[in-house]
């Protein structure tokens, strides 16, 4: 699967395929059943799978201090990706000359002078162009007006409930994880470099690998029993708080994961945290005795979870 950023890096062997567009946030079992059945309809027109995505996300350009967290980072969402069978991911960068777009212009300039489609597969709730004033009913109009053909993906749904990234993210700040995994089709994961931090985790006697997250904001937050992946070939346990560390005065999200058993340098790391099960909320501490106190009831715990989920 290769990466494609912008318009200009789309060649020639790219061109004539099959595209689906879309955020694609989290990759749940939703964006997975329609990125198969793009691949499938690849394969049988002999033509390649495309996913178009946007850089930022259209709600994070509009609206940057108001648009629900990411589920997934964009390097993230490529791994999961790779397990879908497409053959390109092309990256759009979402800025006002596109928001701008009419819905005619975007299908006109977009789909067909620059990637020559031949078939689009989209969800029934599909919009495009600017205002979002366009449709499944209007881009089947310009597909029948320009040589290529329309599909859409009927709803998928869970427990009889639509699988969305809102309801992924929603199961994820309740604590409900199992529901969230239920929804992805696997456990939910953050990704990051290990770097140094403040070292204020090593001088109370529970050092943590501080994970860099590139992010606005987080879709849960408290502390976890975690399982953790990218230190070698082995899996570690671990005890990871997600917060703003109150206790002593933090105002940024950040994660921060004690590793159980585990002796070495992570620093520089990229590691894959797997959120295995909430332990408990964040909350201030009024010493740092009383927080200690707690942090070695959380590992005990998190050791007890982790040992039932084997």
């Amino acid at each position: 699967m290769k990466l494609i950023r912008g318009l200009h890096n789309f060649l020639s062997m790219h061109r004539g395929g099959v595209l689906t567009i879309g955020n694609f946030d989290g990759v749940h079992l939703g964006h997975q059943a329609v990125l198969r059945s793009l691949a499938m309809t690849g394969r049988e027109l002999g033509a390649p799978a495309v996913m178009m995505t946007f850089e930022p996300q259209p709600q994070e350009f509009f609206a940057p201090e108001t648009a629900p967290p990411r589920l997934t980072r964009l390097r993230e969402k490529l791994v999961v990706l790779e397990s879908c069978g497409i053959d390109a991911v092309l990256c759009l960068r979402f800025d006002e000359a596109l928001a701008e777009l009419e819905a005619e212009e975007f299908v006109t300039r977009l789909l067909v002078e620059r990637c020559a489609v031949r078939h689009v597969l989209v969800g029934d709730d599909f919009r495009f162009g600017r205002a979002r004033r366009g449709n499944i009913d209007l881009l089947r109009d310009l597909g029948a007006a320009n040589g290529f053909q329309v599909g859409n993906m009927p709803t998928f749904k869970l427990d009889g409930e639509r699988v969305s990234s809102t309801r992924v993210r929603s199961a994820l700040t309740d604590g409900r994880l199992e529901d969230a995994r239920d929804l992805l089709g696997r456990p939910y994961r953050l990704c990051g470099r290990v770097v140094h931090g403040d070292g204020r985790g090593k001088t109370i006697g529970f050092p943590t690998a501080n994970v860099e997250l590139h992010r606005r904001a987080l879709p849960l937050s408290g502390v976890y029993a975690v399982r953790v992946n990218g230190l070698g070939e082995r899996t570690y346990n671990g005890a990871a708080n997600i917060g703003v560390r109150p206790t002593f005065g933090g105002h940024r999200a950040v994660l921060e994961v004690h590793l159980l058993d585990f002796k070495g340098d992570a620093y520089g790391r990229n590691i894959r945290v797997e959120m295995v099960d909430k332990l408990r909320d964040e909350k201030r501490f009024d010493s740092v005795d009383a927080l200690c106190h707690q942090i070695e009831k959380d590992v005990a715990r998190a050791r007890d979870r982790l040992a039932y989920s084997q």
